[in-house]
């Protein structure tokens, strides 16, 4: 487990060098620009004086440390916004609107999430930035686009799920006591999206190494969500059969849901032929492999309602703990319904390190996720926590615009930025 001071070196790593412009609030643009920071781009994230990205009121529950707005951290904020630099200014302004203009001269890209159109009014839209810095990539994410019928319309993660079709085949099967559309427990088009936004400006950059050009990436919650539809998509496309929710079953695949044990429940995703012989060897059933309604999982996806209650006869009298080492044993994938409690408790969780221990900006531990890919060389790394309101106004401003002290302190009285005192 890692310890951090919040005060080491933010430009190392795969992109070491690289200048990131973070004018996004919320989750999807956040979560894109902490992925490059993660990576080693210099973010710099751009806040509204005294209030901030959208989530840091985002709570309970806070962590706090202080009495003031920048000594409130929300756990949602913290989720997404560590390795960047905050520095307040208001865009609204003439004065903070130049600033963000002589910033965005000297990154290589800009992430916003404005309304389609809202950043124009400030002269920083892609126009206006790309005409001051040709070799600027540009990311725009909005709910649905910078065209098209829907374009001026606010999109949230929540909306787009339902309009996107994900929430027509979650939650509970049709008829069980309960069933309704069903968003996910996490806001996975946010996050898909950011992922998505990521990859683009990625491939914008390596684009721009041969033609020197920058451009703009038009990212959308709803193209996102069609995106993802996957196999279910493609069961429509193919089978012109609407997917509906199954519970936990798979539409595709047989056995493939979760089973209640004796003491609990247990995940079974059998994946192939052999997989299930295997499983039926467990559960004393080989007779099972070899019959034509079993025997395929073509077969196995036509008998399903028989087969799974003929499994859910023999697994309910197992305790879990048994079944899954008897599951590891015999090579049968599956596994238990943790709690998030559970997940960072788990051992592997806690053998591959996914949890490092930081100090917050007001030094209190703080536990991260880390980024989940590793590197054989150049490993991601999280080399500064979330900051606060305006920690790096002065730096930022000193620093990179070579901006002198009374210059900045005029930009203070002049309510164009809000700085933090250097702690």
């Amino acid at each position: 487990m890692s310890k951090n001071n919040n005060h080491q070196d933010l430009s190392v790593g795969l992109l070491q060098g690289l200048k990131v412009l973070d004018l996004s609030r919320v989750l999807a643009g956040p979560w894109s620009a902490q992925i490059l920071g993660d990576l080693g781009a210099e973010v710099i994230k751009i806040e509204q004086p005294g209030k901030g990205d959208d989530t840091r009121s985002w709570g309970p529950p806070y962590l706090r440390e202080g009495e003031g707005a920048e000594d409130l951290f929300s756990a949602y904020y913290l989720c997404c916004n560590r390795n960047k630099r905050s520095v307040a200014i208001d865009l609204s302004s003439k004065e903070g609107s130049e600033l963000v203009r002589q910033l965005a001269a000297k990154c290589d890209v800009v992430i916003e999430n404005f309304k389609v159109g809202g950043l124009a009014k400030y002269g920083l839209d892609y126009a206006a930035l790309s005409a001051i810095n040709p070799r600027l990539v540009y990311c725009s994410i909005t709910g649905f686009g910078q065209d098209g019928p829907y374009a001026k319309r606010g999109g949230y993660d929540f909306l787009i799920q339902g309009m996107g079709g994900l929430m027509s085949m979650t939650g509970p099967a049709v008829g069980s006591p309960g069933s309704e559309p069903t968003k996910t427990g996490v806001a996975v088009i946010d996050l898909f999206t950011g992922l998505y936004a990521t990859i683009a400006i990625l491939a914008a950059l390596r684009e721009r190494e041969s033609s020197g050009q920058g451009q703009h990436i038009d990212a959308a919650l709803l193209d996102s969500a069609v995106a993802i539809l996957a196999n279910q998509g493609m069961n429509w496309m193919v089978g012109k059969k609407v997917p509906q929710p199954m519970g936990n079953g798979h539409p595709n695949v047989v056995p493939y849901r979760a089973f209640p044990v004796a003491d609990g429940d247990v995940i079974v995703t059998v994946g192939n032929d052999s997989q299930f012989k295997a499983l039926c060897r467990v559960l004393g059933c080989d007779e099972f492999a070899t019959q034509p309604e079993f025997a395929t999982n073509e077969a196995r996806v036509a008998n399903r309602a028989r087969l799974e209650a003929e499994l859910s006869m023999r697994l309910c009298e197992w305790r879990r703990d048994e079944l899954l080492a008897e599951f590891s044993a015999n090579g049968v994938p599956g596994g238990p319904i943790n709690r998030v409690d559970q997940v960072y408790e788990d051992p592997q969780v806690q053998f591959r390190q996914m949890i490092e221990e930081h100090y917050s900006p007001g030094g209190s531990p703080l536990s991260l996720t880390r980024f989940p890919m590793r590197f054989s060389r150049t490993p991601a790394t999280i080399r500064s926590t979330p900051p606060a309101i305006g920690a790096q106004t002065l730096e930022v401003l000193s620093g990179l615009l070579d901006l002198s002290k009374e210059r900045i302190d005029h930009l203070i009285e002049a309510g164009a930025v809000a700085a933090l005192p250097p702690r």
